[in-house]
């Protein structure tokens, strides 16, 4: 019989977390000696470092990001240095980069791009935000994601002006020069709802967006306080705009890179080889299918900071849909939200 074989899961997606596993062990294992705060956490909780099995690997609460600074490699590597957007006064995440964690996000989410848009070439591309200064080494989730995603486009258009409202004029000469032909867009989700259906200015002008492929994320706390859902936000962009495809994709800036879209078809998550997801309840414990709790997120590309287990504030749920065969035959899932006031005590004071 073949150790994979499992009634709830395929052979494949069996022996990715197999191979997956094996890959986090290591990784727990260099950040155990390379970090000095990382290293104490492992002792004070009594992790076995000798125990491979991927549901007993230890994690960090997301919020420790904010009150530590992490890394695991000398502090005269470090080339970036990623914040979170955080809530107004709240303190944000610092993600520490070196050359090679830096290199290794951006060879993952090229290799997650074209498995799913299945384009060799770059593709014109709109971005619904105002243009980035490039030579600042401190980026905030925002910046980060379009500087990811703009890798894969060519020369982009920044949509947004300095007052904040859309440049109708540059945006004329990209539709009507790419009118034929696929072009990519991107935004984060609250602001392409703001200037694609909130301002209704696009609409009203009758502009045709069916060529394009939209890519959003991020933002969703706000639109969760609009009352308005990811099916809702999809079915108007598709009605007013004539849009066909439009991913939705989650991640964290504390795992830069390792990021979840949307499948086309069954309208979950999926992981890729670089990631994993469990589900966890208050007490922490394991949670099977179908069942809502913490997500952990699990992830082989942070390598200058310890960021490779992490238990986020998000509540969410994995799914099976065996009539599906989504991009990567991954693990399936969905994000519920964030949990109000959420502040996961217990496992962060023992840093």
């Amino acid at each position: 019989m073949s150790k994979f074989k499992n009634h709830n899961q395929s052979p494949d997606l069996l022996k990715k977390k197999y191979i997956f596993q094996n890959k986090m062990y290591s990784l727990i294992k260099y950040h155990s000696k390379n970090s000095i705060d990382y290293g104490n956490f492992i002792k004070k909780t009594n992790y076995d470092l000798k125990n491979k099995k991927l549901e007993l690997f230890p994690f960090l609460p997301v919020r420790i990001f904010k009150e530590k600074e992490l890394m695991s490699v000398d502090n005269n590597k470090i080339v970036r240095v990623l914040q979170s957007s955080g809530t107004t006064g709240s303190k944000p995440s610092k993600i520490f980069l070196d050359e090679e964690n830096s290199r290794n996000q951006i060879i993952a989410l090229n290799e997650i791009f074209k498995q799913i848009f299945k384009s060799k070439k770059r593709l014109p591309m709109l971005i619904f935000d105002k243009k980035p200064n490039r030579n600042d080494s401190n980026f905030n989730a925002r910046l980060a994601a379009i500087h990811g995603f703009s890798l894969f486009g060519k020369d982009p258009l920044f949509l947004i002006d300095e007052k904040n409202n859309i440049k109708v004029h540059e945006l004329d000469k990209f539709l009507l020069k790419n009118k034929s032909k696929d072009f990519l867009m991107f935004g984060f989700t609250s602001i392409v709802y703001e200037h694609l259906i909130q301002k209704e200015i696009i609409k009203n002008m009758n502009k045709e967006f069916s060529k394009g492929i939209l890519i959003h994320g991020g933002g969703w706390k706000k639109m969760e306080n609009l009352k308005i859902s990811n099916y809702k936000l999809k079915e108007t962009l598709k009605k007013n705009y004539g849009l066909k495809k439009i991913y939705n994709y989650y991640g964290l800036v504390e795992q830069t890179g390792s990021i979840f879209f949307e499948c086309e078809k069954c309208s979950n998550f999926v992981t890729t080889k670089y990631s994993e997801i469990l589900i966890r309840d208050r007490h922490f414990k394991i949670l099977g299918k179908n069942k809502k709790g913490f997500v952990q997120l699990l992830s082989l590309l942070p390598s200058s900071y310890p960021g490779h287990s992490i238990l986020t504030d998000d509540i969410g749920e994995i799914k099976i849909n065996k009539e599906c065969e989504c991009f990567f035959k991954g693990t399936q899932f969905i994000i519920h939200g964030r949990v109000l006031k959420s502040e996961l005590r217990g496992c962060s004071d023992t840093i």
